[in-house]
């Protein structure tokens, strides 16, 4: 993709996430968005690195304004970040997104989000798997593996809090299995149809990286390509930790 229609994309996601009210990239934001084209940010991640901001911009209360992309810059690099980890992509220029400004200066309210706690993001799971679950993206197929997940989760935000060294290891390994778990119930719940597409665009988005990549991790980083697109279809938090 070009980066003049990688900008074009951008801003007409950013259009409909604003509900119709067109923020145009141009100027300093053309700049930002080019920066992410020139990156290898793919399109999708870029997406849902602005879904990550307006999420957390929403729990902040009624919308106060339209959201400039600028804003969205820490959490697209931020998710960009941890799809090359999950993938094994690496990319020559990499830039901390908690070192991102916005007009020059640190923008903390618009732009940051910390580390989060394991009790935290136990809670944040939980409360995200009941969401998913009443907002309809996962059907029926998926309760008894949710129920189960659920439980496993409070038991573990009960205890977390106190968790320290081999046991901490153990809730965090336990995590990790569960997230796997959910990932292959999604995966066997797709159709065959909706699998594919997710698998091309999984090539579509490490085609930028395949020449300096072996065989063997290439096939890794689709794999783990196509897991983050299930996840984003049946909106799973991720269940692993750290």
């Amino acid at each position: 993709m070009e980066i003049s229609e990688f900008c074009r994309e951008i801003e007409t996601y950013l259009c409909r996430k604003n509900d119709g009210h067109l923020i145009r990239v141009t100027g300093p934001s053309f700049d930002v968005v080019s920066g992410w084209a020139e990156r290898g940010v793919p399109i999708t991640v870029a997406y849902a690195g602005i879904d990550r901001y307006f999420e957390r911009y929403y729990r902040q209360g009624p919308r106060r304004r339209p959201v400039r992309i600028d804003f969205c810059e820490a959490d697209v690099l931020d998710v960009f970040d941890e799809w090359r980890r999950a993938t094994g992509v690496t990319v020559q220029s990499t830039v901390d997104s908690r070192e991102s400004s916005v007009d020059g200066q640190q923008s903390t309210e618009e732009a940051q989000s910390p580390k989060q706690s394991l009790p935290a993001h136990l809670q944040r799971v939980v409360m995200r798997l009941t969401s998913a679950r009443s907002g309809g993206s996962l059907g029926p197929a998926f309760d008894a593996l949710i129920d189960r997940v659920a439980d496993e989760l409070e038991t573990a935000r009960s205890d977390a809090r106190g968790v320290r060294g081999e046991r901490r290891r153990q809730l965090v390994d336990r995590l990790a299995a569960l997230d796997r778990e959910l990932l292959l119930e999604a995966r066997a719940a797709t159709d065959e149809g909706t699998l594919e597409a997710v698998r091309r665009q999984a090539d579509t988005e490490l085609a930028p990286f395949k020449a300096g990549m072996t065989a063997d991790a290439l096939a890794r980083a689709r794999d783990a390509a196509i897991d983050r697109l299930v996840r984003e279809r049946y909106r799973l938090p991720t269940i692993a930790f750290g």
